[in-house]
């Protein structure tokens, strides 16, 4: 499964938000979004999703415009977890992670779909909390369970909007190795936004690097996480040291401005 994204560009009013972005998602890969507040990542994230419609260019799952599919054919394809859930429906985790089968199912769900969400709970250790309502756990369960629902889904493209950032260390850690092997075992694509940049590098195969709306760079961790571009596109002197083939950050201070 192959996301493509060819010369998009989105705006409100006189405000453009993205500038000629153009990019691709490749199979079983996991791309990491990067960037500073305001550079685009979370706008681009909700165009592929079309939460939000871009007013130029194109976004094309194996060569097909997503404009052209079905809502249900699109959930098929993408999944889609957003930075926090404002308003919340109240019920049980068991029944809000069962919404992302909502796509394979008519009416009533089936033995399998149930078992699926069973497995899911389970490799995120959620069973606990299955029938809790959701409104019941704290802000980094809630966002564990719609890791969970995405998940279970099952889609082929999985995009994901800062989905650690309300969880502690351990959390993350758990989340994204869970994501890792779903992509190993699956062979799904992930695009994932991300401030952290060393979890970036840890648990990416490839980052885009944004900077005021356009894609300032695109690569391996260790291409694009320099002094010079964390500089450049942070305004922060940093310092980089390699583990392997990832680069590691330690930020020391901000670019005094002129």
């Amino acid at each position: 499964m192959r996301l493509e994204i060819k010369d998009m560009e989105f705006g409100y009013a006189s405000v453009t938000i993205l500038k000629d972005v153009s990019m691709e998602l490749v199979e079983s890969e996991v791309l990491g979004v990067v960037g500073p507040n305001g550079a685009g990542k979370s706008t681009l994230i909700r165009c592929i999703d079309r939460i939000i419609s871009p007013q130029k260019g194109s976004i094309l799952v194996d060569g097909i415009d997503i404009k052209k599919m079905s809502s249900t054919d699109r959930a098929k394809k993408i999944g889609y977890v957003p930075q926090g859930i404002a308003q919340i429906f109240p019920t049980t985790v068991f029944d809000t992670v069962l919404m992302g089968r909502r796509p394979h199912f008519g009416w009533w769900s089936r033995k399998e779909d149930n078992e699926k969400v069973l497995d899911m709970l389970e490799l995120l250790n959620l069973e606990q909390f299955a029938m809790r309502g959701i409104n019941e756990l704290s802000g980094g369960q809630q966002q564990k369970v719609f890791i969970a629902r995405a998940l279970t889904q099952e889609a082929d493209i999985l995009l994901l909007d800062e989905p650690v950032s309300a969880l502690d260390i351990r959390h993350q850690l758990e989340v994204l190795n869970v994501i890792r092997s779903v992509v190993k075992e699956k062979g799904i694509s992930v695009m994932i936004s991300i401030h952290d940049l060393n979890l970036a590098s840890r648990f990416t195969d490839r980052l885009l690097l944004m900077c005021d709306g356009q894609i300032f760079a695109t690569g391996s961790s260790s291409s694009i996480l320099t002094p010079e571009n964390i500089k450049q596109v942070y305004g922060v002197e940093a310092n980089v040291s390699k583990f392997g083939d990832r680069n590691y950050i330690a930020p020391d201070k901000p670019v005094e401005e002129k």
